[in-house]
């Protein structure tokens, strides 16, 4: 990563200040000497100076400005020049790779921010003008020229491409679409010119919610975090006394030398800079939500890898999630009317719905609807449709509909969605719709079982066999099928109230009712691609691939971040203990607390950045 002009600045000045420190300690004239020890002291702590003096007109005393400040001017006033240089430049030395470290952490997330697109293609009267993506309204057309970005989310009407969907799904597999396939924006067109009917507003697109879910990510900070913060600010306060104590006690007391222990206190206030824990804590969770990022997942902030740590129990929804998402109409069992008949009335009550089974119906039945045949419909959440069609009233559903409406139905042994239908409270059959379990559903669930995940299960509104079905193909024993929206809340508000302290629940889903779950999990994760709007605002995560294998990688990525942050905590209260101690005694100098300072603090950072290197 190329140095940007802030940094290099620091490096000329960091190389002048070691220029003007050897040329010192060359010259044997004493006040020559002093001049250009004073000079290379200037060169490098001036900004340090600086804050210093600001910060405590704010009233803001105790931070490691103040703390580098004093602990040199201290040691200038006890004429130990040299050393005095050296724990300033050590100090700005060690805050430069600070600052470069960070900023490759940065760089993983704000890369990610580059997805946003400039401009959208219109064409108007022959000629293509572009336009900004929030000018551009749904079911407007837009060309999307080889070597764009897609600036909206829409359904490809003309033309094949191959898209490079890896900033929003972390997989560099490129991916082949054509007419009626939808595509996301922030992706690239690769090598084919295509139009796209616009589906979303710019707010609404897929590009808009990952740019202000990972602007917003630091917002949430995890409680690690946030007890770093606490530390410091009254840590700092008690080592500054600390110090004054210790150098002020003995000579007043005990009839010691005043430069000796005055020497023991700056070394005291050297180590005592809290820069190591108040930075590389946070770079832990900074740098794993860039790592996060890169591989498709976005995480609402640093609180949810506290939580995902902490996973004990992982509740799948089914549909979606665990399954592709894509429905068929595998069999038609009609009664008193025929195949095509069944179909047609259930297609058109079903007109007016997203849902995935709807959409299935629709595919299957080809034909123009004709919507002025509807004359009232209504959507009973986790039941079905009501309808007047041709003037006859009309129930297509699950179970719960036809017991609802008193209507007998005939049960279907076949796995599956069925869907009945009634008209005027008589059964007229149903249509069974197949779904197809995802190809790494199966490997998920043996990665969780081996990771030390006891409790899994999966909840569904569809039919006992249809759960069963995929049940089974997935390795998951406990399952809940027929549930409605609030049932499926109630089954994960049971599951919370029976957990142990400090455990965590886990709910995914594709969003098709799930957001009140989502909402109540400590942890709720949303599948981004199949995912309906509502979950992705609901979850606290975002799987832009939609692929369940990204779940054991979250919480081994969050356990990884969880152990590196008390790592580093550990790492870096140990040496400071030690050499505080050390320096007390007279058996640390100045350069022992440099290192204690600095060195700790880069060697902590370090290990942080070890995450965006991680495989996940």
């Amino acid at each position: 990563m190329k140095l940007n002009r802030t940094q290099r600045v620091t490096v000329i000045k960091i190389a002048l200040s070691v220029v003007l420190l050897l040329t010192a300690l060359l010259i044997r004239n004493d006040t020559t000497k002093l001049i250009f020890f004073i000079l290379s002291y200037l060169v490098i702590g001036y900004e340090v100076l600086i804050k210093s003096a600001k910060n405590i007109i704010r009233g803001q005393v105790f931070d490691e400005n103040f703390l580098m400040s004093i602990a040199t001017i201290g040691a200038f006033v006890i004429r130990e020049y040299p050393e005095a240089v050296a724990v300033m430049l050590f100090y700005e030395v060690g805050e430069f790779f600070q600052a470069y470290a960070v900023e490759r952490s940065r760089k993983s997330i704000t890369d990610l921010m580059k997805i946003k697109p400039d401009y959208a293609n219109i064409e108007r009267n022959g000629k293509l003008e572009q336009l900004s993506p929030e000018s551009i309204k749904q079911n407007d057309v837009i060309v999307v020229k080889p070597g764009e970005r897609v600036p909206l989310d829409g359904v490809v009407i003309e033309g094949v491409s191959v898209l490079d969907m890896s900033s929003l799904t972390g997989e560099s597999i490129p991916v082949d679409i054509g007419i009626n396939d939808t595509i996301l924006s922030g992706s690239i067109n690769i090598n084919g010119l295509i139009k796209v009917r616009v589906e979303k507003a710019y707010k609404e697109s897929t590009v808009s919610k990952i740019l202000d879910l990972m602007e917003n990510s630091q917002s949430k900070k995890a409680k690690t975090e946030r007890l770093i913060t606490r530390f410091s600010r009254y840590y700092t306060p008690i080592v500054v006394i600390s110090a004054l104590l210790l150098a002020l006690i003995p000579p007043l007391l005990f009839n010691q030398s005043w430069q000796q222990w005055l020497y023991r206190a700056l070394v005291f206030l050297v180590v005592s800079c809290p820069c190591a824990l108040v930075l590389s804590v946070p770079l832990s969770f900074f740098s794993a939500l860039g790592a996060a990022s890169k591989n498709g997942m976005l995480i609402k902030g640093g609180s949810y890898l506290e939580v995902l740590a902490k996973t004990d129990t992982v509740v799948f929804d089914k549909t979606g999630t665990l399954t592709k998402g894509i429905f068929k109409v595998t069999a038609i069992h009609p009664e008193q009317v025929s195949s095509s008949r069944l179909l047609e009335i259930a297609t058109i009550a079903e007109s007016y719905s997203d849902h995935p089974i709807s959409k299935s119906l629709k595919a299957e039945y080809e034909n123009p609807i004709d919507t002025n045949r509807i004359g009232h419909i209504e959507e009973i959440p986790g039941h079905g449709i009501k309808a007047v069609i041709d003037g006859k009233n009309v129930a297509v559903g699950n179970d719960k509909l036809m017991e609802k409406e008193n209507i007998e139905w005939h049960l279907c042994s076949l796995a599956g969605t069925i869907v009945h239908v009634a008209v005027d409270d008589k059964y007229m059959g149903h249509i069974v719709i197949s779904d197809e379990i995802k190809k790494d559903a199966k490997e998920t669930i043996n990665q969780l079982t081996h990771m030390g995940i006891r409790n899994i299960s999966m909840l569904t509104g569809d039919s006992a066999a249809s759960a069963k079905h995929i049940a089974d193909q997935a390795g998951i024993k406990e399952y809940s099928y027929s549930l409605l929206p609030h049932q499926k809340a109630e089954y994960v508000d049971d599951l919370k109230n029976k957990m142990s302290n400090g455990k965590k629940l886990i709910f995914v889903g594709d969003g098709i009712n799930d957001a009140p779950v989502l909402a109540m999990a400590d942890a709720g994760i949303s599948m981004g691609l199949l995912g309906s709007q509502a979950a992705i605002e609901a979850s606290d995560v975002v799987i832009m691939d939609d692929m369940p294998t990204k779940i054991p990688k979250l919480i081994r990525l969050s356990r990884k971040t969880m152990t590196t942050a008390k790592q580093n905590m550990v790492f870096a209260i140990s040496i400071k203990l030690i050499v505080l101690v050390a320096g007390a005694l007279g058996l640390a100098s100045l350069w022992m607390a440099v290192f204690a300072d600095v060195g700790v603090s880069v060697l902590a950072v370090l290990n942080a950045m070890r995450l965006l290197k991680k495989e996940i």
